[in-house]
């Protein structure tokens, strides 16, 4: 059995999707606190932190799988919006332009971790104004890092991707998956 230290619906969706069994449990973690504009240090700051909370709260019987996602653009670390206009700044920072969105997943048992930080780049058309706004009327963006939903909004706007899906959508499966199948 694993625990996944998230309440992410998404994360649950992807593991669910591979037939990994899993309890999800929220552990919280301040990442206001973190200090660095760079997104590799954020992300890898962000999930260290969630997993020790996690281990904090529940103990480490069962291996533990945390991950965070940061969304950059323009040379800016885009993090969740904090309200609807700070969404619609977010989002034109990445209209028109190349958005990477990278995920640290890390996977921690008794006699392993494993750290992994990836990133999925997407080239994105200009996006349609009033489309926009009809998003930013939805809420959709709430909780998102970068207001961003390649699997959502930003799905028609994709011109080319570099990366995997599952990393932009915040748990990069495909290179955790052989650990997690793993007798534990």
């Amino acid at each position: 059995m694993l625990r996944l230290g998230s309440s992410s619906e998404v994360r649950a969706k992807i593991l669910d999707d591979f037939g990994v069994e899993f309890i999800q449990s929220s552990c919280d973690y301040d990442e206001e606190q973190i200090a660095t504009k760079n997104p590799k240090s954020f992300v890898y700051s962000a999930s260290m932190g969630k997993l020790q909370a996690c281990k904090k709260e529940y103990g480490d019987d069962f291996p533990i799988l945390v991950a965070d996602t940061v969304v950059t653009a323009q040379g800016k670390l885009l993090r969740k919006a904090k309200d609807i206009d700070d969404a619609r700044e977010i989002l034109l920072t990445q209209s028109g332009m190349t958005t990477s969105i990278l995920t640290c997943t890390i996977f921690q048992k008794k006699e392993l971790q494993l750290i992994d930080i990836s990133s999925t780049d997407y080239l994105f058309k200009e996006f349609d104004k009033e489309d926009l706004e009809r998003y930013l009327e939805s809420n959709e963006w709430q909780g998102k890092a970068g207001a961003c939903m390649v699997e959502g909004f930003c799905k028609k706007y994709i011109q080319s991707v570099r990366g995997a899906q599952s990393c932009a959508m915040g748990l990069s499966i495909e290179k955790i998956l052989p650990f997690l199948r793993e007798k534990v």
